[in-house]
């Protein structure tokens, strides 16, 4: 069996996707999102990635309501649907089989209560359901009410169906994740990115003519972002993606090697906070200096500030802080004394 722990941008990625779909349940499509997150991590790690597909792969990574399929993955040619549950009685080989009966293959994921860690149970082929149903209704004898058969194959059989990977483990290497600040490795006037999304490496990106192996990261820069409807950096960075393509921001793709993380990773328009404070107020980030000869180097007006000149003073562009900000006293910081706040909704 294997463990699946979803972190913070899976959990939230699954939950608004439910949202979006309209989904007339909203906890079970999210828990059903987190058993394919499950099994496309099995997969990323165990299998070929030529030889496998997640069909939800680019609505869920997006938030986008999914094409209705009626699998959720192909492996090896084989169509494979995922059955995630608390109740472990729903793995009962009748049961699965009330529920969908139409796919080679059946994958199941039991979930703990708080959604935190999901256990790859095993899978089973359709077929061997039938036959086990079967077999149960021809059976002479009652079954023992306190020793109900489940179906489940170990998942590390999984890899019997295809080419011999036994000793395969492509974890992938990329250490980013959507939100984080980056630069152009190498480059010492690299303006500050913000990564929106990291393609798996089963997606095949061209880049430049060429494909890139490994997983490729997609970045847009702040001030194209600022150019959005609203306040992107009140949205969590798990919807980057689906806001990005919403609003048709362009986006660039880079090979995650030849990335790094910024030093200094701050922007005007920024929500800050000094990290030696106990009680910290918000902060807006109004400039950052370029000059290597100052420690200051990012300058910040107080969100308290604004609010005494304008009342409630709201979201403010970052074109305009410096005209809206030019009579307030600002202040000066290292950039390593501050810490991004957390105005995400």
């Amino acid at each position: 069996m294997y463990l699946y722990t979803p972190d913070e941008i899976d959990r939230e990625r699954a939950h608004h996707q439910a949202v979006i779909q309209g989904a007339d349940n909203i906890d079970a499509k999210r828990i059903g999102n987190l058993g394919e997150l499950a099994f496309e991590q099995f997969c990323r790690e165990y299998l070929p990635a030529e030889l496998w597909t997640w069909e939800n792969e680019e609505a869920i990574r997006r938030c986008n309501p999914e094409s209705f399929k009626g699998h959720d993955f192909e492996v090896y040619g084989y169509t494979v649907d995922v059955k995630t549950s608390r109740d472990v009685s729903a793995f009962r080989p009748a049961t699965l089989l009330e529920a969908d009966g139409k796919d080679d293959i059946n994958v199941m994921v039991w979930h703990r209560d708080n959604e935190d860690g999901l256990i790859l149970l095993g899978w089973e082929r359709t077929e061997t359901l039938r036959s086990k149903v079967d077999a149960q209704e021809a059976y002479s004898g009652e079954e023992p009410e306190k020793l109900a058969h489940l179906a489940a194959r170990p998942m590390n059989e999984f890899h019997e169906l295809g080419p011999n990977t036994a000793h395969m483990n492509q974890k992938p290497q990329n250490p980013y994740s959507p939100g984080d600040r980056v630069v152009k490795g190498g480059d010492d006037e690299a303006s500050v990115a913000v990564v929106i999304e990291v393609l798996p490496p089963e997606k095949d990106v061209s880049l430049y003519g060429q494909s890139m192996e490994g997983e490729a990261v997609r970045v847009a820069f702040p001030n194209m972002l600022d150019e959005g409807p609203g306040d992107w950096r009140t949205i969590h960075p798990a919807k980057f993606a689906s806001y990005c393509a919403d609003q048709d921001i362009k986006l660039y793709t880079y090979k995650h090697t030849n990335l790094a993380y910024a030093e200094n990773p701050y922007v005007v328009g920024d929500y800050v906070f000094k990290t030696e404070y106990d009680d910290p107020d918000t902060a807006i980030v109004v400039s950052v200096s370029d000059d290597t000869h100052t420690d200051r180097n990012v300058d910040v007006v107080f969100q308290k500030q604004l609010d005494e000149i304008d009342g409630d003073a709201g979201y403010i562009p970052p074109n305009e802080l410096p005209a809206v900000c030019g009579e307030l006293k600002q202040y000066s910081y290292t950039h390593d004394a501050l810490s991004f706040a957390d105005e995400t909704s």
